[in-house]
């Protein structure tokens, strides 16, 4: 959704900007693109991808700017390059396309790979890890909160009950396994829920969406813009229920006649409507197709 961002981006001259999901570079290398003033400086919690990007877009040197970490640690990088509050932070939640297609990052589950689904290569626990050491009901709550997958209980028996005559270390096993359980009935993957929810738990993901909620606003000056991309219905509830609360005038229960709060809006949201991408765009790429951008000012 590169056009959708820059609209809601606004870029302007001699400002700075955050790409807080810098991944392959596609929205940071727009940004620079749109002015030769503009700065940014992207994150990104994979070192691989990191080093990767930053030297296929050598060209913007001394307006590009890298950090290694995750976006909720915004606040340490801009103290590293004594920035003020920015014009604007974009977060793009889904998995970069450079990770995806790496069977040995073990995220997809249409190859065989490693089951490991780190952002970060040997950072924490892997797939493999939770699944070799969790118990069938802890393994059941992952599968249900970060998948919201109905069949739960039953792939996480079976997951307990396969690991018990072989240890469970390959992603299109695991996927196998899981489509026994759930037959293929439309063009989504049964496994998809299943990756979904484990990846979330390898790599804290939900917690790390609600860490940069909770400062998002300091890190941004009057008139700065936000504008997050998210996948699925777990990230895109949090992000709308913070825009709605922040853009609320009034805090007062409603049973009360008239505004006590003096409470006032923070935000302006730049549509009320979360944005999907046009059928050309999912047309020329599949995995946007579940994409939801939201975005918002701050008031001056």
């Amino acid at each position: 959704m590169l056009e959708e961002v820059l609209t809601y981006l606004d870029p302007r001259p001699g400002e700075h900007y955050i790409d807080g999901t810098l991944g392959d570079g596609g929205h940071a290398t727009r940004l620079l693109e749109s002015d030769p003033t503009i700065e940014v400086l992207g994150l990104d919690r994979d070192p691989l991808t990191l080093a990767d990007t930053a030297a296929r877009m050598a060209a913007y040197q001394g307006r590009l700017h890298t950090h290694r970490g995750t976006f909720d640690e915004l606040g340490e990088a801009l103290a590293t390059l004594d920035w003020p509050p920015v014009a604007g932070i974009l977060l793009d939640l889904g998995v970069s396309s450079m990770q995806l297609d790496e069977p040995a990052r073990g995220f997809a589950f249409r190859t065989s790979g490693p089951l490991d689904m780190r952002m970060s290569a040997g950072d924490g626990p892997s797939a493999a890890d939770l699944v070799a050491t969790l118990d069938e009901q802890a393994l059941s709550e992952i599968i249900w909160r970060y998948g919201e997958e109905p069949a739960a209980r039953k792939i996480a028996a079976a997951i307990v009950e396969a690991r018990a005559r072989e240890p469970l270390t390959d992603t299109l096993a695991l996927a196998e396994l899981v489509e026994g359980i759930r037959p293929r009935r439309s063009g989504v993957h049964p496994a998809t829920r299943t990756f979904q929810a484990l990846r979330i738990a390898v790599n804290d993901e939900l917690a790390q969406i609600d860490r940069f909620l909770e400062h998002a606003l300091d890190w941004l000056a009057p008139g700065g813009r936000l504008v997050i991309i998210a996948y699925h219905s777990l990230e895109d509830r949090r992000i709308k229920r913070a825009f709605q609360n922040w853009a609320r005038s009034c805090v007062c229960p409603p049973r009360l006649p008239q505004c006590v709060c003096d409470a006032r809006a923070q935000v302006r949201l730049l549509r009320r409507k979360v944005v999907t991408p046009s059928d050309q765009e999912i047309a020329s790429n599949r995995r946007a197709r579940s994409a939801r951008l939201r975005a918002l000012e701050v008031l001056q």
